[in-house]
């Protein structure tokens, strides 16, 4: 069965605009759980091989936090939120209001919770958006956190989406808050049935 990589300019300015509209409720979503304006600039939407996907985010060495939730139901597949270490770090004071003494210092436990359930609302989000805008049900997983080099975390959904699809479709959202910029990045990973799903709901000739 075709994967993304034999979609045209068509299909790829339809996954684009899902790439938009889910980072942009996202972002929302961030905005009303911090009690705070968050403005965010206009998402990076590429179609990227995903042995690539680490030259995006500071190299395969590059430490960086991800939350991978599973996708189910009409939808199968998972989502990646990742983030590096030193955004990670000014998200963590845009949320307690703080300052980092040290962007290379470690995650305390509470940190990482939160990081988790940041993760969980913004991913949360832009699948329920993307849900809704499809008319589809997708039914997430628990989030599960990890903190490692880039090649490592994502070497596991490598192994397994690898067999289906080469290409992902990677989000970056820049956004702002109380004069902190943080960069991060979704990856949305249907599997070719799904693509085809998506695609169909909207209309776009397959």
């Amino acid at each position: 069965m075709a994967g993304v990589e034999n979609y045209g300019d068509i299909h790829f300015d339809v996954l684009k605009e899902i790439g938009n509209i889910g980072a942009g409720n996202a972002i929302t979503s961030l905005s009303k759980m911090l009690n705070k304006k968050v403005d965010m600039r206009v998402p990076k939407v590429s179609l990227v091989d995903f042995k690539f996907i680490s030259d995006f985010i500071g190299g395969p060495e590059n430490l960086i936090i991800g939350i991978l939730i599973g996708l189910s139901g009409d939808v199968n597949g998972i989502m990646m939120f990742l983030v590096e270490k030193n955004s990670a770090h000014r998200l963590i004071d845009i949320l307690f209001s703080s300052t980092s003494a040290n962007e290379n210092d470690d995650f305390s436990e509470m940190e990482l919770s939160a990081l988790q359930e940041v993760g969980n609302i913004l991913s949360g989000s832009y699948l329920g958006s993307f849900a809704t805008l499809i008319n589809k049900s997708i039914i997430p997983s628990i989030p599960y956190l990890a903190i490692d080099m880039a090649q490592a975390i994502l070497s596991v959904p490598a192994i397994e989406f690898g067999k289906v699809s080469d290409k992902v479709l990677l989000i970056e959202s820049l956004f702002e808050a109380e004069n902190k910029d943080v960069s991060g990045f979704f990856v949305l990973v249907p599997d070719p049935p799904s693509f085809q799903t998506i695609l169909t709901s909207l209309g776009v000739m397959i």
